[in-house]
């Protein structure tokens, strides 16, 4: 009997008899029916005893009944979940979307037109959107230079001279112009970044364009624009300094650096996260780590020099990437081998890790405050789109550059005397990076930094001829290898449901304070040194 009704495939119109029989039951028992109440105990009371028999008779047949109709795929069993109740009762219920992975065919040249164009979010929207993180609040900082006067088509344009490529967004395509190529793939994963904001809020992105320099120094100096060559070019690029007005936006490794099998950010994240846990903090090696290429930067190469001798010892562990005399042919070789010494998560073994800027800031800045070890920054020309939201003895341990060796060595000895706030500053530092710098926080980092761009443009933007449009799949379906992987893992296949966070309000006041405290704190540790090193050269 059984049997038959599992095999049995009923036709069409007891298909259709058993979807309103579905729908009858989804009613009587989300409805709050007499049968959901019974079962609910309103209508529970003692009862003789020569019927309990006969009751439990009942429920068990009846129950055995609707379990052979779940059986038989007359019932769908998710009506009994709880899963399936309304997002009223369990309002943390996550709702499937529609996903569009990446399709590869013969013909590349044109983008499908089957992504959604429009976007409705269901949660996260208005007051109960969450505020940005501080760091947001220079958005408007940097964008102050054209605050009054606005961005004009003649403004755009003295960017042209560095810029690697031009960027429109035009009723939601994004289209490009390119110029020049950039240092390995940056130009392209940096176009991959705005293709994937693009698809995470389909049609929230106004018309806009814009210059990209994929270099690392900052060209637009404040000094060459002011009198009557004021109206700098809105140039954007990875970072700034306190003499330049280049624009800063998100670098290319959010989405993955394929040259050194560095995966995108948001896997990098789980990983550091997982080889956080494997070593307690006190339990990690007592000195200050670093690994890199010396080579880049003046800066880096006299850290080299605090690296533990016969003479010294500095509180350091520092290794050499990669040698001078073979730095091309290493390169070209762990290029090809995958760069397999590059798994993040296996560097989080030292309780301290240094930061120190390469030819401008470096990508590898965000890697090591994650790893949840005081980082000891040193003190930097370069900022990128995030260090502004930190502040010293919270976020990180500030380093003198000009007094390196010096420098690491008391952080590192003040930091093995005071274990509980050194493991403080790490975790927060951790946490910032884990919290603040998710790759959702990304996404809204870029969404308000071009919108409020785009508020300012003075022209009407329009395609140029040389400029092609294109879309996830124009980018990734030509490549191949750790590239292709790469764009898939950080491809966004589906709108996001949620709002962008609220963006903080300009209030140049809030960052005059900020900087303010940011300066106290650091003199707050210079004077500690000070006072270390006076009392450690009177024992010599």
């Amino acid at each position: 009997m059984f049997l038959q009704i599992n095999l049995y495939r009923p036709p069409s119109k007891f298909r259709t008899m058993k979807k309103d029989y579905d729908e009858k039951v989804v009613n009587l028992v989300r409805s709050g029916s007499r049968l959901h109440r019974y079962f609910r105990g309103r209508w529970w009371h003692p009862v003789k005893k020569e019927h309990q028999q006969n009751n439990c008779l009942v429920v068990f047949f009846f129950m055995l009944f609707v379990g052979a109709l779940v059986f038989a795929g007359w019932i769908n069993e998710s009506i009994f979940s709880v899963d399936s109740y309304p997002k009223s009762i369990l309002t943390s219920r996550k709702t499937r979307r529609p996903e569009y992975p990446l399709k590869c065919n013969q013909n590349q040249t044109q983008c499908p037109g089957n992504y959604p164009t429009a976007y409705n979010p269901i949660s996260r929207g208005g007051s109960s959107a969450p505020t940005c993180p501080d760091y947001f609040r220079w958005i408007q900082e940097d964008l102050r230079p054209w605050r009054e006067t606005g961005i004009t088509r003649e403004m755009v344009e003295k960017g042209r001279r560095t810029a690697h490529f031009r960027v429109l967004i035009v009723s939601g395509k994004v289209y490009v112009e390119s110029y020049r190529k950039s240092l390995q793939t940056r130009d392209t994963f940096t176009l991959w970044g705005i293709l994937q904001l693009v698809r995470w809020y389909p049609g929230r992105l106004p018309d806009l364009e814009l210059l990209f320099d994929c270099d690392d120094r900052p060209v637009v100096q404040e000094r060459d624009f002011r009198g009557s060559n004021a109206g700098p070019p809105p140039l954007f690029r990875y970072c700034g300094d306190d003499w330049s007005l280049d624009i800063v936006l998100p670098d290319w490794s959010f989405w993955g650096w394929a040259e050194t099998n560095i995966k995108p950010w948001q896997m990098v994240l789980k990983d550091i996260k997982e080889g956080n846990k494997r070593t307690k903090w006190k339990d990690r090696v007592p000195y200050a780590y670093w690994r890199g290429n010396p080579f880049v930067s003046p800066t880096r190469g006299s850290l080299m020099t605090c690296n533990v001798s016969d003479n010294n010892d500095w509180n350091t562990r520092l290794y050499v990437q990669v040698t001078l005399h073979k730095l091309f042919q290493d390169w070209v070789q762990q290029s090809r081998q995958g760069y397999n010494e590059t798994n993040l998560e296996d560097q989080c073994t030292h309780r301290y890790k240094i930061y120190v800027e390469g030819w401008a800031w470096s990508v590898s800045e965000k890697y090591i405050i994650a790893c949840n070890s005081p980082t000891l920054y040193i003190k930097s020309s370069f900022y990128d789109f995030l260090v502004r939201g930190m502040l010293p003895l919270k976020n990180y341990w500030p380093i003198d550059d000009n007094e390196k060796c010096k420098s690491v060595k008391f952080a590192v000895e003040w930091g093995n005397n005071h274990t509980d706030k050194a493991e403080e500053i790490g975790e927060a530092g951790s946490k910032f990076i884990h919290e603040d710098l998710k790759m959702e926080y990304v996404y809204d980092y870029m969404f308000h930094l071009l919108n409020e761009y785009a508020k300012l443009l003075k022209f009407n933007v329009t395609i140029p001829k040389g400029a092609v449009e294109i879309c996830s799949e124009t980018l990734a379906c030509p490549t191949n290898g750790v590239w292709r992987k790469f764009m898939v893992d950080s491809m966004v296949t589906s709108p996001t449901d949620t709002s962008p966070c609220t963006l903080h309000p300009y209030d140049p006041t809030f960052l005059e304070t900020f900087l303010e405290k940011k300066g106290n704190l650091t003199r707050q540790v210079e004077m500690w040194e000070k006072e270390y090193w006076e009392k450690h050269d009177k024992k010599q």
